[in-house]
Formats: structure tokens, C-alpha cells, sequence
């Protein structure tokens, strides 16, 4: 498994950008899906986007089509997520997941991811 720690979280006014770093340690980070999720207070953690292991694929929650970007570089063992157009109900904790299974495709499942970061604050004021 890998260990993961966010960056990048903070306040922002609405229309405003942040971009979300992941870092990971430990082996094989190139072999696993990556994904980011958040959590919003009194809600449940839901899905955010998720990218395959290649980096050839990612998706999306449709909250977050065309406004949010995620990537990855390998070679750094770091994930992204570049959030433009933010707006209030954005306002949430935002947590880097890597998949159980190496190889496995990107998904949207939670219970399909088993390592989790410590959580990142994203505050958008309107």
C-alpha cells in the first residue's frame, strides 16, 4: 500500500481556483488508480474524479465536469486536482484515495479504495 498526504487546500472566493497535490510514498504508486473524494460537513464522502493508473483515463462526478482536472505524474508519485470556477458548495474536506488492486481500473466505488490521505480543507466563500 501507499502512503498519502494532501496539499494545496485553502480559502478562496467563488470563481476562484486551487490545484490539490497528493503525494505518495512507498512502492508500485505508477500500478494504482488513483482518486479524490470529499466531504462536506453533516454529509456523507462522496466521489470527486478518479484517474486509471496510466493517467489515459479519468472521470468525473457530474458536479464537477468541466471544472475540476485530474492528473498525475508518476515519476513524482503525485496526484492533482485543479479545481477552477469554484463555488460555495465546493466547500468541503478533499481526500487522495489509491486503489486496493494494482492494475486495477480507475472507479468510483469507495469501497474500492484502500489507502486514504489525512484530508485537505477547501473553503470557498461566496
Amino acid at each position: 500500500q501507499v502512503q498519502l498526504v494532501e496539499s494545496g487546500g485553502g480559502l478562496v472566493q467563488a470563481g476562484g481556483s486551487l490545484r490539490l497535490s497528493c503525494a505518495a510514498s512507498g512502492p508500485f504508486f505508477s500500478t494504482y488508480a488513483m482518486g479524490w473524494f470529499c466531504q462536506a460537513p453533516g454529509k456523507e464522502r462522496e466521489f470527486v474524479a478518479a484517474i486509471s493508473w496510466s493517467g489515459s483515463n479519468g472521470n468525473y462526478a457530474d458536479s464537477v465536469k468541466g471544472r475540476f482536472t485530474i492528473s498525475r505524474d508518476n515519476a513524482k508519485k503525485t496526484v492533482y486536482l485543479q479545481m477552477n470556477s469554484l463555488k460555495p458548495e465546493d466547500t468541503a474536506v478533499y481526500y487522495c484515495a489509491a486503489r486496493s488492486q494494482r492494475f486495477a481500473p480507475s472507479t468510483m466505488n469507495q469501497a474500492d479504495f484502500g489507502s486514504w490521505g489525512q484530508g485537505t480543507q477547501v473553503t470557498v466563500s461566496s
